[in-house]
């Protein structure tokens, strides 16, 4: 271990002792060029326009995941420690320096990091039709593949068209027609790729799980994520509202090789096609909430919102009005604070405020148990996210074939 690791890892220790498993974070705000952002994000209206950035529309929670932009700019899309000492340290570089501090013994033997990427997305449209990469596609630029999960919290502006387009007709796929998306990758004019897709309304308290390779268009509903420690995409629609897509999204992560040997048919060959023309889409990706066996209470209960994969997943805590509310879990994981006020194991939390509705539990802290209160005189609402393989008692849909 180098000089600068082992004075992070002293540094990371001493804050655990301090704040006795749990560590507070700063907000980490992404640029994207593409679509203009929601502005529901809760800051301000100056932050939001970047310039040749672009526009703020997304937060990144617990971050160790760098962005991937045009524009560079060091660190966006990590998250970083609030610390007393008011050291600048990433989680990225705590993990790395003390990942069986943060990750437990156990698991850290297993796992390089936390490798997985909670956020909050929030577009001013829907977003264009596209793929994130499959693992044997994104090794090739040197990434991850990028399976996702939405859920779409209530309370929120839904934006001008919540809905989202998933797959493709299913005979494209059953007669292998793939070609019949190439044109409109080819001519790079329009939307009219939609057109091979159907829609599905976004509705609030509700989700969807997607693996990568899917064809997808989210909608305009601000959107909690969860995803595998990727930003890898290739966008396939030329146009979305008003605003023209750069073509240099379609390859953005395709070698520069490929893209001259087989030109816009290389990104065809990166459509899981099994699951975008899958019939019974819905049905085997659907993911409404379900109520975790044995944790409703007269203080409040918790629900499964992500899961169906044990590459992630997550749960939605509710705590009610001057309850406490006792929480044990199986390994470290984040939390955003999404409505009311009140503690999470001893801290100061509050929706709505970015500087204090957003935590790391450590694991030691996470498997011992802590207390949430609920000083406010509504419904405490929180998310937490989990990497893989820490809960593995998750629930899987019924999977629907022909």
């Amino acid at each position: 271990m180098s000089t600068g690791s082992n004075r992070i890892k002293k540094i990371i220790e001493q804050e655990i002792e301090r704040a006795n498993g749990i560590l507070r974070l700063e907000p980490a705000l992404v640029a994207r060029a593409f679509i203009p952002p929601g502005r529901r994000l809760g800051i301000s209206e100056s932050q939001y326009e970047l310039g040749e950035r672009g526009g703020i529309c997304e937060r990144w929670i617990g971050s160790t995941t760098r962005a991937d932009n045009k524009v560079k700019v060091p660190d966006e899309g990590l998250s970083f420690l609030c610390i007393e000492s008011n050291e600048r340290i990433t989680l990225k570089d705590a993990v790395e320096a003390a990942g069986n501090l943060i990750m437990g013994k156990e698991y850290s033997k297993k796992h390089k990091g936390l490798s997985r990427l909670a956020k909050i997305f929030d577009y001013a449209d829907r977003l264009p039709f596209h793929i994130h990469q499959m693992q044997r596609h994104a090794k090739l630029v040197g990434q991850n593949s990028k399976d996702e999960a939405y859920y779409f919290p209530e309370g929120i502006d839904m934006g001008p068209h919540p809905e989202t387009f998933f797959g493709v007709h299913p005979y494209i796929a059953e007669q292998k027609k793939y070609d019949v998306l190439l044109p409109h990758l080819v001519e790079w004019k329009d939307d009219k790729i939609l057109q091979h897709s159907f829609s599905y309304q976004q509705n609030a308290g509700d989700g969807f799980h997607v693996p990568s390779g899917t064809l997808h268009a989210p909608g305009s509903a601000l959107t909690i994520e969860l995803q595998e420690d990727s930003d890898v995409f290739a966008m396939m629609q030329a146009k979305v509202g008003n605003t023209f897509i750069s073509k240099d999204l379609l390859f953005k992560d395709v070698r520069p090789e490929d893209k001259k040997k087989y030109g816009e048919k290389i990104i065809l060959k990166m459509v899981n096609w099994k699951i975008s023309g899958d019939p019974f889409f819905y049905e085997n990706r659907h993911t409404p909430p379900i109520l975790i066996e044995g944790s409703k209470s007269s203080a409040g209960e918790e629900y499964w919102i992500f899961y169906n994969t044990t590459k992630f997943n997550g749960k939605k805590l509710i705590v009610h009005p001057g309850a406490k509310y006792l929480t044990k879990d199986k390994g470290v994981y984040n939390i955003l604070v999404w409505q009311g006020k009140g503690k999470y194991g001893g801290h100061e939390i509050e929706a709505k405020n970015i500087n204090m509705d957003e935590l790391l539990i450590c694991h030691e802290r996470a498997v011992g148990g802590l207390e949430v209160v609920n000083t406010g005189n509504e419904d405490l609402v929180i998310f937490k996210f989990f990497g893989p393989d820490i809960n593995r008692n998750i629930p899987y849909l019924k999977k629907h074939e022909n």
